[in-house]
């Protein structure tokens, strides 16, 4: 959706081993180490560059995809919950940020992984599935979190932060699309 929306895009990931390989044919954990900068260059394509060479005034707009790696590698919220601790780089970026008003757009399970990293800095309105867990650890952050429909999407205007819950629940995928569309033209429609 950025680059139906003629968007420039640069995508940056952290320079570190991921914190454990999964066979998502069989569900199973791995005895492979992989580099969270080389597996996420397959998905951009090789076109990457590391985490600490993002400079937020470079930038108009912040999008970040959800996805376990995000839960396991920017955090540890997969493991930890409300006292999860965010990647130092990645908390550096999200507050740069919203310190400066910038548009967020936070997808799938970001919006929690989102409010922790913003925690005492904002308090974010953000959605994604309704369960006591994540629910739970977002408002544990001061945040608030906001039930909205897989193809919906909840825009926090004082904050910029627009989100949805894309693959935090079972919904077709025609359905996951509507809702990571509508974060994403608010995104580019805000920067």
């Amino acid at each position: 959706y950025l680059d139906q929306a003629n968007a420039t895009v640069t995508v940056f990931a952290p320079d570190k081993l991921q914190h454990h390989v999964i066979n998502h044919y069989t569900g199973e954990q791995t005895e492979e180490f992989r580099n969270v900068l080389v597996e996420a260059a397959r998905i951009a394509r090789g076109h990457i560059k590391p985490l600490n060479a993002c400079n937020p005034d470079e930038f108009d707009a912040l999008v970040i995809p959800g996805g376990y790696g995000v839960a396991k590698n920017l955090s540890n919220l997969a493991f930890s919950g409300a006292d999860a601790e965010i990647d130092p780089l990645f908390l550096d970026v999200v507050a740069a940020f919203a310190n400066a008003k910038k548009p967020i757009g936070a997808i799938c399970i970001a919006p929690a992984i989102l409010a922790v990293a913003l925690k005492g800095i904002i308090s974010p309105t953000v959605t994604t599935r309704e369960d006591a867990g994540t629910a739970s650890v977002i408002e544990s952050t001061g945040a608030k979190h906001q039930s909205c429909a897989t193809t919906g999407f909840v825009v926090d205007e004082t904050n910029h932060i627009a989100s949805c819950s894309a693959y935090m629940r079972e919904d077709r995928i025609a359905d996951v699309a509507k809702g990571i569309e509508k974060v994403v033209h608010w995104v580019v429609q805000n920067a």
